[in-house]
């Protein structure tokens, strides 16, 4: 299934509800996705066949505002899975992919009250001129786990979204010679979207550590990358259980497998600058994965850099 939470312009109130094809089956106001959440998925299951037997409302997608599948998550971590993206990177700049990358899915925690649906603008972050995308899977966590085994780690997940974890490349740099980050480097915004597809639809696709599904990322109309997620060094199970070592995964945490090569404006800079300028207001961010979904995000504006010290 496909679970959407959204609004219905002008009202604020989120709802939840079942997509199939291009409409909506509306739960009545009062449920979050969340909600449904805790268990193997059973719960979730048997809420979403009750709603399209007997919906609230039948709305066209067209007409709602998308909001994040899970709006306010308990955690947001995001992960290094991609060898390419880092490796390229690291390249650029001098060094050898470090032998951490196969020893451990290293990650940060990046902020849950910054998400932003499918199709939100996005606001420049004070004080950047160096914004970039980037293109990942979100894992949603269904039931709370800790110290977990690789092996079935993977259990624990509900399903999956778009990720774009935006990133204002030059304050992440600044901030970041100080030997801890990133932080308001990413802090400004990080797309979830369009809707959280449960892992059973996507299960005929697995491959390797990920699935044989493209993803492709424009800007204004012009694809700058693709990669296939079955790429991914890491797999979900393996980033789950480092995730949980020592302490838990709760129901509704959001996990960023992290970029996927050729996902994002650093990577495909190292190769050809000129061709990849940084993101700029008005540029418009195209995101596709195969039986995922899309989103698109413009660049706006955002609030002016306000100093610490005058």
């Amino acid at each position: 299934m496909r679970w959407a939470t959204f609004q219905i312009p002008p009202a604020t109130v989120e709802r939840i509800g079942v997509v199939r094809g291009d409409e909506i089956h509306a739960m009545a106001p009062g449920p979050r996705l969340i909600d449904l959440l805790g268990d193997d998925g059973e719960r979730l299951a048997a809420a979403g066949a009750k709603t399209l037997a007997s919906p609230a409302e039948v709305l066209r997608v067209a007409r709602v505002r998308l909001l994040p599948p899970i709006p306010r998550p308990p955690a947001v971590r995001d992960f290094m899975t991609f060898r390419q993206h880092i490796e390229v990177i690291r390249k650029s700049q001098g060094l050898e992919l470090p032998k951490q990358f196969f020893e451990i899915p290293v990650f940060y925690f990046t902020n849950p009250h910054a998400l932003v649906g499918a199709h939100d603008p996005v606001p420049m972050p004070p004080g950047c001129q160096n914004l970039d995308f980037e293109c990942e899977i979100g894992v949603v966590i269904g039931r709370d786990g800790a110290n977990l085994d690789p092996k079935n780690a993977a259990d624990h997940v509900i399903g999956f979204c778009l990720f774009n974890d935006w990133s204002a490349r030059d304050v992440q740099r600044n901030e970041m010679e100080m030997r801890l980050g990133p932080a308001k480097g990413k802090d400004t915004a990080t797309t979830l979207g369009p809707w959280l597809v449960t892992k059973d639809e996507i299960e005929p696709w697995r491959r390797q550590n990920g699935y044989d599904l493209e993803m492709v990322v424009s800007v204004n109309g012009r694809e700058y990358g693709r990669d296939k997620w079955a790429n991914a060094y890491w797999s979900i199970g393996e980033i789950i259980s480092y995730a949980s070592r020592g302490t838990k995964v709760c129901a509704g945490d959001v996990l960023g497998t992290g970029t996927c090569g050729n996902g994002c404006l650093a990577e495909l800079r190292a190769r050809d600058a000129a061709a990849y300028p940084w993101l700029a207001v008005g540029d418009e961010i195209v995101y596709e994965v195969e039986r995922l979904g899309r989103i698109a995000n413009r660049i706006v504006a955002g609030p002016p850099l306000i100093p610490l010290r005058s």
